[in-house]
């Protein structure tokens, strides 16, 4: 009778799926591999296509305001939503400037931007204050270092992001205060100018989500 019931209960769990218990290594190497996968989709790669991608300023003087542009070189941004990790850099051709106005032009390369030598501008961040969603419409605050003239400044800008399918584009306006960064008055007894660019961007490029940590 104690043999029936032996095999008897040993066929009631073979039918009812009982198994041998999972050991725990198996159970936490399973959770890292999950938390691992969630971190990856969380990974995003913006890279800038500078040929859709604009750089537009403004100069205030005492006669008029003076309009002009700037050519997007390179560009990527990293981004980590699990940390808030960011890294990258968005670098913009210094000799590209232009006014529309030759000997303007002339003297905004050789006398304030020195061009020659200083030919990159370049945005390095750092930190971001905000989510940035996997798809639609985002409202960031970006910090980093703004490197002008072969000086570093910190800076920050808000930033409006839209991401979509495997594209993204993001825009900002933001003020420089040229002349406390150090860089020559191109006011003269005839002309005065006010003492910040007011510029405005608009970055357009490819979206590739997981991969590596984001960073410099």
């Amino acid at each position: 009778m104690t043999r029936s019931l032996l095999n008897g209960a040993l066929a009631a769990s073979l039918l009812l799926g009982v198994s041998t218990p999972v050991p725990q290594s198996v159970h936490k190497q399973a959770r890292s591999e999950s938390a691992a996968a969630v971190q990856t989709t969380n990974r995003m790669l913006l890279s800038v296509d500078p040929a859709r991608s604009a750089v537009h300023w403004t100069l205030d003087s005492s006669v008029h305001i003076v309009h002009g542009t700037f050519r997007v070189k390179r560009g990527s941004v990293s981004f980590d939503s699990n940390t808030g990790k960011v890294g990258g850099e968005i670098v913009v051709d210094a000799a590209s400037g232009e006014s529309g106005n030759d000997s303007r032009d002339r003297k905004m390369h050789n006398e304030v931007l020195e061009s020659s030598r200083y030919n990159e501008i370049v945005f390095r961040p750092d930190r971001v204050d905000g989510t940035l969603n996997n798809v639609g419409s985002s409202t960031l605050t970006l910090y980093g270092t703004f490197s002008l003239h072969g000086a570093d400044h910190a800076f920050s800008a808000s930033v409006q992001t839209e991401l979509k399918n495997t594209d993204w584009k993001a825009s900002t306006v933001f003020g420089v205060p040229f002349l406390d960064w150090g860089l020559k008055n191109p006011s003269n007894f005839l002309l005065k100018v006010k003492p910040v660019v007011n510029v405005s961007v608009e970055l357009l490029g490819t979206l590739q989500q997981g991969g590596r940590d984001a960073g410099n």
